[in-house]
């Protein structure tokens, strides 16, 4: 499957408050190659989680979510993200342009080539990883410049 070159996008969402006047949750963002168009009508998307991982078990309490998908420019942000035992997903942010999704409530990056605000429809077990179909709620253009960033042969890379 490295020989199959695919986009590479940031998956963000935002943990429960832990109570109704208590502070909000953390920010979470992953860095996902598995992701795909599902329809159009309805617009659904799909996300493939490993089981068991932090983004997986927040989506299976929180239903809203956003994706960036990143440009060329933006494959800092693909590695930071993608990570295994960093300490804080709130240092993460800190340096990276960004806006609060109004839909999802999840950070979307700027700079990207596209975001999209989800609500999670469907969650299919599949192996060691969870399927996660989403709904869009609200998809944007913010920037139409550079090109896409993709991940093939194990590696970050550009078209072209």
């Amino acid at each position: 499957m490295s020989r199959l070159a695919s986009g590479v996008v940031l998956v963000t969402a935002r943990e429960p408050a832990l109570s109704d006047d208590g502070p909000r949750g953390e920010d979470v963002g992953m860095t996902a190659t598995a992701f795909l168009s599902v329809s159009l009508d309805p617009p659904l998307v799909m996300v493939s989680l490993r089981e068991g991982s932090r983004m997986d078990d927040l989506l299976d309490e929180q239903p809203l979510w956003g994706v960036s998908v990143l440009s060329e420019s933006q494959r800092h942000i693909a590695g930071r993200f993608a990570m295994k035992g960093r300490v804080s997903d709130r240092l993460l942010f800190e340096d990276v342009p960004h806006e609060r999704g109004e839909a999802s409530g999840a950070l979307l990056m700027g700079g990207c080539l596209a975001t999209l605000e989800c609500r999670t429809e469907q969650r299919v077990p599949a192996g060691d990883h969870t399927l996660v179909i989403g709904r869009v709620l609200t998809a944007r253009v913010p920037s139409a410049d550079g090109g896409p960033l993709t991940y093939f042969r194990g590696r970050y890379r550009q078209l072209g």
